[in-house]
């Protein structure tokens, strides 16, 4: 093989074949070869590259790479490494500002949110409490008419109704997923705090069609030209809603002011001009519908509701209570009045009263009692202690019957606390024997005093009655009036010594009747049940015997005289 070459410069051209380990004068043999040579017949050009080309010498297509010249390659990773750390970084600024916008935005309306064309970003509750105010109050209406009459007339007027706390509530919580967790729910803070997408809330509102109707035709019609729906009311004297009766006439037609009010509530802020015509009307509610609507509500008044705490005390709703709760709504397209409740009033109401007319405190009961432990009698009924709780369950009760036109029980929903016994043992003990017309004091069982006495007349209207009882009440002195048996009143003026031991019947001085104690004769000289005394012994019992003193009636009346 020939080895030829193109020399541009000597000195260049022999530093090159150095380099690549050939020297001047070196021929191929058969015993060596060159990297990517092989002896041949046939002859191959070593092309040369020119002196100051920066491009690799060649040898046919393939390239010769001259050894150093990698130390000359610039570094290729590093542009990499340097945008990978960027966007990093910038991964890390976005996550920061993203929670940093979630804790400043939590309380405040996001961006993109609207309250209908007023932007309402960064509001927390107050600021968008008066936004909303404001909006309301900015929403006015000029109503004009035809004949150049003009007013302005404001949402309220209308009969517009705003829940300002909801609408609040809706203006914070748009844009947000509040069912979204882990994930998802940071998903949706993005989404929430994007300003992009947009957020128009309107207010939330109710608008009654009646009150609008109402207040455009007082204000553009005379009285004496209005069509007048038929309407009802309470009324306090009755007890009951009555009805009165519209009459035909002249009526504003509402389409332009309903669609200028449904605006509002959507768009509020700004107010808006409308124009009115007029039409000949029928009653917008005739004297049927009002009849059905009065019965309807005198039905909740009529089914009496009674509420209970299950115990000893119950209370009945009044009809002036159940009338306030009681709200008629006039349809004037439809030509009817639906009946409503206000549930915040029943509730307001049943927290305020049901404590005051069921609860009911404690009271222990004590039982009187002989030696061997038997009651003799309870002296003082136990009362379990009551107090009402959950009042707002027992109003969704009370409204549920309302709506359905139910009266009945209710149960209010209460804790008990139950009444203790306690036993007293009876220490004074008078038995008052009717055969022997006699009343004998024992203390402890031990006979202290026997008195003659003169008990009731025999028969059914003054009788002493026969059974165990206990001195409950005392007065040194009494006028003691009641009805003699032909039903004339008596009257025994400056009674002495007076203590009752069963309703009407006690011990008393009876100085008109000493010769019926003396002989021990009720028969002919008997009291209307009490049991009559000389006035010394009846002070004895008086000073002696306190209330709480047994009272044993035994025995049966004489026909006669006893002593």
């Amino acid at each position: 093989m020939v080895w030829t070459r193109t020399v541009v410069g000597s000195v260049a051209y022999s530093d090159a074949l150095e380099r690549v380990g050939i020297r001047k004068g070196m021929t191929m043999s058969d015993d060596y070869q060159m990297d990517g040579f092989s002896p041949m017949d046939d002859d191959r050009t070593v092309a040369m590259p020119p002196v100051g080309d920066a491009s690799p010498m060649t040898m046919g297509e393939d390239a010769i790479a001259l050894p150093g010249d990698e130390e000359k390659r610039p570094n290729t990773k590093l542009p990499w490494i340097i945008t990978l750390s960027v966007i990093g970084a910038l991964l890390v600024l976005a996550v920061a500002g993203l929670f940093t916008a979630r804790w400043y935005f939590s309380d405040k309306a996001a961006p993109g949110v609207t309250l209908g064309q007023i932007s309402v970003v960064g509001q927390d509750r107050d600021r968008l409490t008066d936004t909303v105010t404001r909006a309301i109050a900015d929403s006015t209406l000029t109503v004009a008419d035809p004949d150049g009459q003009e007013i302005k007339a404001s949402l309220e007027e209308l009969g517009v109704s705003v829940d300002v706390d909801a609408t609040v509530d809706a203006l914070l919580n748009a844009k947000t997923d509040g069912d979204a967790t882990g994930v998802h729910a940071l998903l949706s803070d993005f989404a929430r705090l994007n300003p992009f997408p947009k957020a128009e809330i309107g207010l939330s509102a109710e608008y009654d069609e009646y009150t609008a109707n109402t207040f455009l035709t007082d204000r553009f019609v005379a009285d004496d030209q209005q069509a007048v729906p038929s309407s009802i009311a309470y009324d306090a004297g009755s007890q009951a809603f009555t009805v009165t009766e519209g009459k035909v006439g002249r009526a504003p037609q509402l389409d332009a002011v309903n669609k200028a009010v449904a605006n509002a509530i959507k768009t509020p802020g700004t107010g808006a001009d409308v124009k009115i015509d007029y039409s000949d009307v029928d009653m917008p509610i005739g004297v049927d519908a009002a009849n059905q609507a009065a019965a309807d509500a005198n039905q909740r008044l009529n089914n009496k509701i009674v509420l209970t705490n299950d115990r000893d005390r119950n209370f009945e709703l009044s009809n002036d209570t159940v009338a306030s709760w009681i709200k008629p709504t006039g349809d004037v397209q439809n030509g009817t009045i639906t009946l409503s409740y206000d549930e915040q009033a029943i509730k307001d109401y049943l927290a305020a009263e049901l404590p005051k007319q069921l609860n009911q405190e404690k009271v222990d009961q004590t039982d009187i009692i002989d030696d061997a432990g038997n009651v003799l009698l309870t002296r003082v009924d136990g009362v379990d202690g009551v107090a009402v709780k959950n009042t707002d369950t027992t109003a969704a009760k009370v409204l549920e019957a309302l709506e359905a036109g139910n009266g009945g029980l209710i149960t209010a929903e209460f804790d008990v606390t139950p009444f203790e016994t306690k036993q007293e043992k009876a220490t004074m003990r008078i038995v008052v024997d009717k055969s022997s017309q006699t009343a004998t004091v024992y203390n402890n069982n031990q006979l202290v005093r026997t008195f003659p006495v003169c008990t009731g007349t025999p028969g059914a209207f003054g009788e002493t009655d026969n059974g165990t009882f206990y001195i409950y009440l005392k007065y040194a002195v009494q006028d003691m009036r009641g009805y003699n048996e032909d039903g004339s009143k008596y009257l025994s003026p400056g009674v002495k010594w007076v203590g009752y031991f069963n309703g009407g019947e006690g011990f008393h001085t009876a100085d008109w009747n000493y010769y019926g104690i003396q002989v021990g004769d009720p028969a002919h000289y008997g009291s209307h049940g009490c049991v009559n005394m000389y006035e010394a012994d009846a002070k004895w019992i008086y000073d002696n015997c306190p209330e709480g003193t047994i009272v044993q009636v035994v025995g049966s009346t004489p026909s006669g005289p006893v002593r």
